[in-house]
């Protein structure tokens, strides 16, 4: 599983009610592989098989690089995961792993109940990206559109010869857009798949954080790393 350690609220949810609050997630390139691999492999002995969800038509598109020609299937690309994740549905796993801390509004001040861990299956994690393609238009390549191209492309590779090339797929289809993200979404977009009292009042106080930091480790953290400065700041939660 992957780690993302995240911040409550984000700065798209600091001045809204507590019971409001969310967190930004961002995703780099990788994670998109991982899941990838995550599905593929429930095809790993039988990827003919995964080739029946794709239409024909995908066999002619050539140009994967150009938007002008993919967008114009995107509903479809879309749907193909949708299908193939809803016959899995009882396969999915753990993908993400997400530590949340929360601090009083804005301020660098820990809250008294703010720390606990939520976990993101691998079925679910493609809502981060596909839930707002499905009510919008889509008009232009956005990182959330790029991201189910190079999720497509990854499961439509594998599904014709058993093995996908991703750091080519995520090279070669950037669409005139960095590659330091595959995508990132709000507070506003995650508080709705994590509202939940443990979102609302995490589970851990911070007066148990002198027991899960030993050995004087709060002296060792680097100061320019938002949460660890939080910690190396304040020298009270030790005492």
């Amino acid at each position: 599983m992957e780690i993302k350690l995240t911040a409550l609220p984000d700065n798209s949810t600091c001045d809204l009610t507590g019971n409001q609050f969310g967190t930004e997630i961002v995703t780099r390139p990788p994670t998109i592989i991982y899941l990838a691999c995550s599905i593929a492999s429930l095809y790993q002995k039988s990827y003919n098989q995964l080739r029946g969800y794709f239409d024909a038509k995908f066999d002619k598109l050539r140009d994967w690089a150009n938007p002008e020609i993919v967008l114009p299937h995107m509903t479809e690309m879309i749907d193909t995961i949708d299908n193939i994740l809803l016959e899995n549905n009882s396969k999915q796993e753990p993908l993400i792993m997400q530590p949340v801390w929360k601090t009083e509004g804005k301020s660098s001040r820990l809250s008294e109940n703010c720390l606990d861990v939520f976990v993101w299956s691998n079925f679910a994690f493609v809502e981060l990206f596909m839930r707002e393609l499905r009510s919008l238009p889509i008009s232009r390549m956005t990182r959330q559109a790029r991201t189910v191209v190079w999720l497509f492309k990854m499961l439509y590779d594998f599904s014709q010869k058993g093995q996908f090339y991703p750091k080519q797929i995520i090279d070669d289809y950037s669409y005139n857009t960095l590659n330091d993200k595959a995508f990132a979404v709000s507070g506003i977009v995650t508080r709705s798949f994590m509202q939940s009292p443990e979102l609302t009042k995490p589970r851990i106080k911070n007066s148990e954080i002198k027991n899960i930091i030993l050995g004087g480790g709060q002296n060792l953290l680097s100061p320019e790393r938002r949460f660890d400065a939080i910690i190396s700041n304040t020298p009270e939660l030790f005492y």
